[in-house]
């Protein structure tokens, strides 16, 4: 997508050459040395609890006979399953050995289950942290949707929606297709095995442990989305439609969480760290609704862009710490906004501008 107006274009120049802040980045690296640890007894707990209210209002969404019940059951099944699967973020960042098992247990509880297994995520995520990378054609996670056309937006959101037809598609279907047809195995891997938003991304195949971690989970995933679509025959439709149904929803809220996690005002050119942050979104306190659509930590986008490593139950106390050293002339201040609507706004105008 090319930036036609010229004022535009340069204002776009600008904001990717704005200055790193070195006061800024010393104190977010200063001031949170201590919250680098990622605590298991929070971690294992939180994903546990979330699964298991996740998996049991799906349940009763399927069993309940009362309508009003089994919309309840859904509506809890989608937060609580959405939460869960919001650790794979984390997955990304957590340190080898400092939370052991937890990779696996996440996959089994929930990954394979929703047919997001981590592999998906893991060396595809830290590439948009990469400094080069972000906001630049090889960035997986970046469009420039603030300078795209206002139909982009919608559209953005209507192919989240389809997910678990395309997962139970690409698990289901080209999984074993592909084990039988090379050509097609080298496609499914490069543009199909990849949670990013970038559709010129591709992806190198996988080696050594990885390719192995990769094979044991498309497997499950594969099994999963096979024995998904069986359970017509023994259940009929309902079960199927209810989880589908729940998977979109859930699907959906993410993709518009992921449409505010930036300003998305870049067009392919190398930022500073600090353009970086001011291109990135945090929705902290006082307001509460982030914590349901934006859960762990990813309240917090901008502050995890300067501080990847720090794991999302230590970012709202950083946050704070942060606000309360920093002068109120320090860019740190301008990368918090109030919520999801205003942002949706922002980026909706900057497109009827773009046009």
């Amino acid at each position: 997508m090319t930036v036609h107006d010229p004022i535009l274009a340069a204002a776009q120049r600008a904001r990717a050459a704005i200055p790193d802040d070195t006061a800024m980045l010393r104190a977010a690296a200063e001031l949170t040395r201590d919250y680098a640890v990622a605590n298991p007894r929070i971690y294992w707990p939180d994903l546990l609890a979330s699964a298991l209210l996740g998996w049991g209002a799906l349940a009763g969404a399927i069993l309940a006979e009362n309508v009003a019940v089994a919309i309840a059951c859904a509506f809890v099944a989608m937060l609580a399953l959405y939460r869960a699967a919001s650790f794979i973020h984390e997955l990304t960042h957590i340190r080898k050995g400092a939370l052991p098992g937890f990779r696996l247990g996440w996959n089994l509880i929930v990954g394979i289950p929703l047919m997001i297994p981590s592999f998906m995520y893991e060396g595809v995520h830290t590439q948009h942290h990469a400094r080069t990378r972000y906001g630049t054609a090889e960035d997986p996670e970046y469009l420039p949707l603030a300078l795209m056309k206002p139909w982009s937006l919608p559209l953005f959101i209507l192919v989240a929606s389809l997910a678990p037809v395309g997962l139970i598609l690409r698990f289901g279907v080209l999984t074993p297709l592909s084990l039988l047809i090379p050509p097609l195995r080298a496609k499914v891997v490069a543009e199909l095995s990849a949670l990013s938003i970038n559709p010129a991304y591709r992806r190198r195949a996988p080696e050594g442990d990885f390719a192995r971690m990769w094979m044991w989970q498309e497997a499950g995933a594969s099994l999963f989305a096979l024995a998904l679509v069986g359970s017509v025959f023994a259940f009929g439709w309902k079960p199927l439609l209810v989880y589908m149904a729940i998977h979109s929803a859930m699907t959906v809220i993410n993709q518009l969480r992921t449409l505010v996690a930036h300003l998305w005002e870049n067009e392919g050119e190398p930022m500073t760290v600090t353009a970086q942050y001011l291109d990135s979104v945090n929705v902290p306190p006082p307001g509460t609704l982030p914590a349901l659509w934006a859960p762990v930590g990813l309240r917090y986008h901008a502050l995890h862009h300067l501080l990847p490593s720090v794991p999302y139950h230590a970012l709202g106390k950083a946050h704070a710490r942060l606000i309360a050293t920093l002068d109120g002339e320090s860019p740190y201040h301008r990368g918090n906004y109030p919520g999801m609507l205003p942002l949706v706004g922002k980026i909706a105008r900057s497109t009827m501008a773009a046009r």
